[in-house]
């Protein structure tokens, strides 16, 4: 009974005993719910001008679609408020991949392409590497498929 109890402490609360870090499946933007940050605090605009993810800071932050953005300066952050569809990742973050199939699944920063003048999140390496290989066709189907799932998913 006490192995269960450990188990599921592990599953819930982590190795260390800390609640872990979630994305949210139910918001029409990936949100951490614990932090509130979107893309897990990583600047949306760094993507394109230091090709690379990087960390924000919590001095250069903005509100947009419900969600807290954090930017690396301020010239990033203007960037992001004048143009959050362009700097903001497509279909609020979730993974391309799985949206083609027909499911949300939360993208990570740390796996992400700028194709397109457009950023993509992906939720594993395996999902970025199929995208490179035939954006095209899974931008289609993802495409078709995003105004039905966004519509199911917390406003």
């Amino acid at each position: 009974m006490i192995g269960l109890a450990v188990l599921w402490l592990l599953g819930v609360a982590g190795p260390a005993g800390l609640p872990q870090a979630q994305a949210s499946t139910t918001e029409r933007v990936v949100v951490n719910r614990f932090s509130g940050l979107a893309i897990e605090g990583f600047d949306p605009v760094a993507y394109f001008t230091d090709a690379q993810a990087m960390l924000g800071r919590e001095e250069f932050e903005a509100s947009q679609a419900g969600a807290v953005w954090r930017f690396r300066n301020a010239g990033n952050r203007a960037s992001f408020v004048a143009h959050p569809d362009i700097y903001g990742p497509q279909f609020g973050g979730y993974d391309p991949i799985d949206l083609a199939r027909g499911v949300t699944v939360a993208g990570s920063p740390r796996f992400w392409l700028v194709v397109g003048q457009r950023l993509y999140l992906f939720s594993r390496e395996k999902s970025r590497d199929a995208f490179a290989a035939a954006p095209a066709g899974v931008l289609r189907n993802a495409t078709q498929r995003w105004p039905g799932l966004e519509q199911s998913l917390a406003e």
